[in-house]
């Protein structure tokens, strides 16, 4: 766990097809963790234009506002997007230090990341909470 507020807790950056679904998602993320501690949640949806699509750039861009230096945990809705990501994450310097692809659902992975994040969980128990929630039907 980390501790001391804002400044040390993971970011999460939440990349859609569409800027709707990442708002939307990144905005009910928020909602469920609640007031107070509140870790950095950032849409990344869409392209540049408004379309729909994925964006390196609007990705780069989330992940430097939600990092804090504790480590920023990505999550993506379909194939194209995932491969940006991984793009980005084999390129030096695109995305900030720690920064992580997991691989969870969109949704449920984001809301679980959010609690996790906002209670000052670390980037492996952040990951592992989104991950988990996957399986949150059948557990």
């Amino acid at each position: 766990m980390t501790g001391g507020g804002a400044a040390g807790l993971v970011g999460l950056v939440l990349v859609s097809h569409s800027a709707a679904v990442a708002g939307s998602v990144a905005e009910l993320a928020r909602d469920l963790a609640g007031a107070g501690r509140l870790a950095p949640v950032e849409p990344a949806g869409g392209t540049r234009d408004g379309g729909l699509g994925t964006s390196a750039e609007l990705i780069a861009a989330a992940a430097g506002r939600a990092n804090r230096g504790a480590g920023v945990a990505i999550l993506a809705d379909l194939g194209s997007a995932v491969l940006t990501v991984r793009a980005l994450l084999a390129e030096e310097d695109a995305l900030p230090p720690l920064a992580r692809l997991v691989d969870a659902p969109l949704l449920e992975g984001a809301v679980a990341a959010t609690l996790a994040a906002s209670t000052g969980a670390d980037l492996d128990a952040v990951t592992a909470a989104a991950e988990e929630a996957r399986h949150y039907r059948t557990s």
